[in-house]
């Protein structure tokens, strides 16, 4: 049985301009849709002005430049004094989301085989992959709705 990434992408997702400030991506995520499988979206794909795909913003991609820069540099962070981040958060808020996105994203195309697409995702352990149709999102294949359609169509099992 073929199946593609047209088969199985959500067709309902979010999108931010990559000038949009990191707040805005913060408040959307925070508060975003639950797809129809129950899991609630995490990440916006990131246009750029002529509508593009820029890049992904996630909550990990948040949640790392959240924190303080100097972790980068840092084997261990135990014992270290967080006592006061405010100068870091306060950092954060002021950032745009072309500070924060990935821009590096893996993505499909519309016709790829699922199992191409399976193993994009684990190799590069990956959520997500938008997908292309001249340069442009059409869709998103989700993991967790990939396992969902192989589960339900190829192993037989209801989930």
């Amino acid at each position: 049985m073929k199946l593609t990434a047209k088969d199985v992408m959500y067709l309902e997702y979010e999108t931010i301009s990559m000038d949009a400030p990191v707040m805005e991506a913060v408040e959307r995520i925070a508060h975003g849709k639950v797809r129809e499988s129950g899991y609630k979206t995490i990440s916006l794909m990131v246009t750029d002005p002529m509508g593009g795909l820029a890049g992904v913003i996630s909550m990990v991609d948040i949640l790392y430049n959240l924190r303080p820069p100097f972790f980068n540099y840092m084997e261990d962070n135990a014992g270290m004094d967080m006592d006061d981040i405010t100068p870091y958060i306060e950092r954060f808020k002021g950032l745009s989301v072309r500070h924060v996105m990935t821009t590096q994203a893996s993505t499909a195309g519309a016709d790829e085989h699922i199992l191409v697409l399976v193993d994009r995702m684990v190799r590069k352990k990956i959520r997500r992959l938008p997908v292309l149709e001249n340069g442009t999102v059409i869709g998103v294949v989700y993991i967790h709705e990939v396992f969902q359609r192989l589960c339900e169509d190829w192993l037989g099992i209801a989930v």
